[in-house]
């Protein structure tokens, strides 16, 4: 893997500790366990939400609560950006500019805030560049 910073959208992360997801949790197991040895891996408060509430309450095998909890710990000890009134206003601009939702928009600032070269997402258009971001779907091919 080289030094380049990579930002996880949810979905990737969900399937890391979906086992149903079978195939895609085998990808996207492989690719957090890069990041964590490199180091090189960006989330944002919204990814670490979104990700405890369906890890906890919306996949197939739930996780129980409080390993949940305990794995949302250990990803602070990743470059967590923050959202604030600023991301707000650029993610607006995204959401104008690139139509996608505002949410999706939140994850493509803090990816861009974060100086992430790539955003890892399978709900995002594979191969779109923005503001320097290249948006990855890892189950694509």
């Amino acid at each position: 893997m080289s030094e380049d910073k990579i930002f996880i959208d949810t979905n990737i992360m969900i399937y890391a500790y979906d086992v149903s997801a079978v195939e895609k949790h085998q990808i996207a197991s492989h690719i957090l366990s890069d990041l964590w040895n490199s180091g090189l891996g960006v989330l944002s408060t919204q990814v670490l939400q979104e990700f405890f509430v369906n890890i906890a309450q919306k996949i197939q095998k739930p996780i129980d609560k409080k390993l949940a909890k305990e794995i949302v710990r250990d990803f602070l000890r990743w470059q967590v950006v923050v959202n604030n009134g600023d991301s707000i206003l650029d993610a607006i601009d995204i959401y104008d500019k690139y139509r996608y939702s505002f949410w999706d928009s939140m994850i493509i600032e803090a990816a861009i805030k974060g100086g992430a070269v790539f955003l890892m997402s399978e709900d995002l258009q594979h191969g779109q560049v923005i503001s320097g971001v290249t948006i990855r779907n890892p189950f694509k091919d």
